[in-house]
């Protein structure tokens, strides 16, 4: 089943892949910018463990997987003749200890670094590790995909580097487990299977004793955010495991009110929510100053994150549109172009889009867009479904929040922040998310 939720409500999607950053533009000799590539793979805290250490790569080490076009070098043996031969190439320190050598076009990586050991510097290669487990999620790219829809995959995933950000925890030996995650919504249906283990409690601020999730959209946001990940079962969430996800029901029949948004955040807050999500929204700022006001209290311990919304012509639905919430936008079937719904800034409101992620390519809305390229989501009774809408591209975002906060709790709600912005990949001109990078940002 497909759905593409065209007003308030939306959801996520993520990606994984093995190396973030951009590539180099400098094509002069000396330092590189420091957004160099410096990678091609997710490097593992366990290479070496139990090895002897290794003083020198062997010859055979050109033959295991490298980084093609790069030579480590180590500083401390950097001599006269050296630094000669390094002038004539682009280097990047790495670390005080080592620097980043590439082989000059029409040289292999083996005859540079021979060149350089003759000059007395020690070199190596930029060696490949690869993180010690991948999760066994049959919606895993790689794993087959789910038996309904038959086939479907988690591709997005891959997209906003999700495997790097779990790498980066790996090789600090963490688990890659969120900080706890408030998710605005319309419930969850608490008794799927992928989300065993992973949801506190729930609560419910629409009228009734229900917590549950009446019409999927709170539980496609949890799997996008929180399925428990490496259970063999479905799908993998971007926080990967640990009770850390809680879902505050705040639809109150056909709507959500000023009411029930507040009371959720003071909630939120106060069951110590480091990020709070919120898959929706409405066209324009109506005026609503008390919802404001719980905005801004929420914001000075939580990061907000919100979906812009889903219709192009609007600009950013509020509340994505306050300045103390990340308002999320929708890519479609390709990284540099938004999805034909996604909400995005214009005349009369000029608001930006914050940061962007997959959100689905929106069959049935967009043009030439088809059902396999909308993200695959959590469905209520158990399954699986397609789903597209900036509701889904705003829990990847929350995800990855979620790990940050984690990995260094030190971290404020403001810093959280200004680092996962920071860190966006801007190479295709639009700010989008990149898991592995916010993950090096969060623990620099």
């Amino acid at each position: 089943m497909t759905r593409l939720l065209a007003l308030p409500l939306l959801t996520l999607a993520l990606t994984l892949v093995a190396c973030g950053g951009t590539t180099p533009t400098d094509s002069g000799a000396g330092d590189s910018p420091n957004n160099a590539l410096l990678c091609a793979q997710v490097t593992s805290s366990a290479g070496l463990t139990g090895a002897a250490r290794p003083t020198a790569a062997a010859p055979s080490g050109w033959a295991a997987p490298h980084v093609p076009g790069q030579v480590l070098v180590a500083s401390g043996t950097l001599s006269t003749q050296g630094l000669s031969v390094l002038s004539t190439v682009r280097t990047q320190q790495v670390t005080p200890e080592l620097r980043l050598a590439w082989t000059p076009a029409g040289e292999t990586d083996a005859a540079f670094a021979a060149r350089l050991a003759a000059a007395g510097l020690r070199v190596q290669p930029n060696f490949i590790y690869q993180p010690l487990a991948l999760p066994n999620d049959p919606g895993y790219p790689g794993n087959g995909g789910v038996a309904d829809p038959a086939g479907a995959t988690q591709d997005y995933l891959n997209r906003i580097h999700v495997a790097g950000a779990w790498g980066v925890l790996e090789a600090q030996g963490k688990m890659p487990v969120g900080a706890l995650t408030a998710l605005l919504d319309t419930g969850v249906d608490a008794s799927h299977p992928d989300l065993e283990g992973r949801l506190l409690p729930g609560v419910t601020f629409m009228g009734t004793a229900s917590l549950a999730d009446a019409t999927g959209h709170g539980t496609a946001t949890a799997g996008l955010l929180g399925a428990a990940t490496n259970n063999g079962l479905g799908l993998a969430g971007v926080t990967w495991t640990g009770r850390t996800v809680l879902s505050v029901n705040v639809q109150c029949g056909g709507g959500i009110t000023t009411a029930a948004l507040a009371q959720g955040l003071a909630y939120a807050v106060a069951q110590g929510a480091k990020v709070i999500n919120m898959s929706l929204g409405v066209s324009g700022n109506p005026g609503d100053a008390e919802l404001e006001a719980a905005l801004d209290r929420a914001a000075e311990s939580a990061v907000l994150v919100a979906a812009a919304g889903n219709t192009s012509g609007d600009g950013v639905y509020y509340p994505a549109s306050n300045p103390n919430v990340i308002a999320v936008g929708a890519l479609g079937a390709r990284d540099d172009e938004l999805a034909c719904y996604s909400a995005r800034p214009n005349d009369t409101r000029k608001r930006a889009l914050d940061i962007v992620a997959p959100g689905g390519a929106g069959a049935g809305a967009c043009p030439g867009a088809t059902p396999d390229e909308d993200l695959l989501v959590l469905a209520p009774g158990g399954g699986y479904q397609r789903s597209a809408g900036t509701s889904e591209a705003a829990p990847l975002v929350s995800g990855v929040a979620a790990l940050m906060r984690a990995a260094n709790p030190a971290l404020t709600a403001a810093q959280t922040r200004e680092r996962l912005l920071a860190s966006v990949d801007r190479s295709g001109g639009l700010p989008r998310l990149d898991a592995e990078a916010a993950m090096r940002a969060a623990t620099r």
